[in-house]
């Protein structure tokens, strides 16, 4: 798929990132203004009390591809990306954690595996540069929400996806959404492809969420869209025979 065609947009849900946020943009543009004549870089700012917001502006101020969105109040990763999804411009949507574990330099392979036929493209972490309590964690989390929603997906936490604005309009707005969004888009009956990507170390700042943190609200989560799969009306249907 070329990007030049469609527009691109991509979404960074940023929380105390102060430190990587510049880095990160960087990388970005280097890859992908190559690419893409119509490119955004939406920075949303889920209402930081470090740097991000002064770093933000900066970076708005010096490059037109970036755009500013912030949170008067804190409301999570999931509520940061579905701001993003509603404001992007593009007809092509990268989300991406601000953190760079995920390398900007992986989005042109996305790109590449993005058919006609083909809704998303997700990222699944590859040799995987967590703590090893983070890692088996992920694990039994993956197994127990496919088990529960009756939805394969091989690396739900994984942040980096490549998704058509299209497939966007069947995504629920929740809290917690971002674990889902794969699971969700399967479920609507869309096309998805995974695909591994690679993993690197935080580039710096320290990761926001706790695995205590999520253990009981994602079982919830899980129940929730058990019930859901079972009833939904998936949005890509058999036509009808007149």
């Amino acid at each position: 798929m070329n990007p030049s065609e469609t527009g691109l947009s991509v979404i960074v849900p940023a929380y105390n990132e102060a430190e990587c946020l510049q880095e990160l943009v960087g990388a970005l543009r280097q890859t992908l203004l190559p690419l893409a004549e119509s490119l955004e870089i939406l920075l949303v700012d889920d209402a930081s009390t470090d740097e991000t917001p002064r770093v933000i502006e900066a970076l708005c101020a010096a490059y037109p591809e970036v755009r500013g969105l912030r949170h008067k109040r804190n409301c999570g990763q999931s509520a940061a990306v579905a701001t993003g999804l509603r404001c992007a411009k593009g007809r092509l949507l990268v989300t991406l954690d601000a953190d760079m574990q995920n390398p900007p330099s992986e989005i042109p392979r996305l790109l590449a595996h993005l058919t006609p036929e083909t809704d998303a493209v997700c990222g699944v972490r590859s040799e995987r540069n967590d703590p090893a309590l983070k890692k088996a964690a992920s694990t039994v989390a993956n197994a127990f929400r496919n088990r529960i929603t009756g939805v394969p997906v091989q690396d739900a936490g994984c942040g980096m996806r490549l998704i058509r604005r299209s497939a966007v309009a069947e995504l629920p707005v929740f809290n917690g959404l971002h674990r889902f969004i794969t699971t969700f888009l399967k479920l609507q009956g869309l096309q998805v492809l995974e695909i591994p990507i690679a993993h690197r170390p935080r580039y710096a700042g320290r990761s926001k969420y706790g695995i205590h943190d999520r253990l009981w609200r994602g079982i919830a989560d899980c129940l929730a869209i058990r019930w859901y799969a079972r009833r939904v009306v998936p949005a890509r249907r058999e036509s009808v025979a007149e």
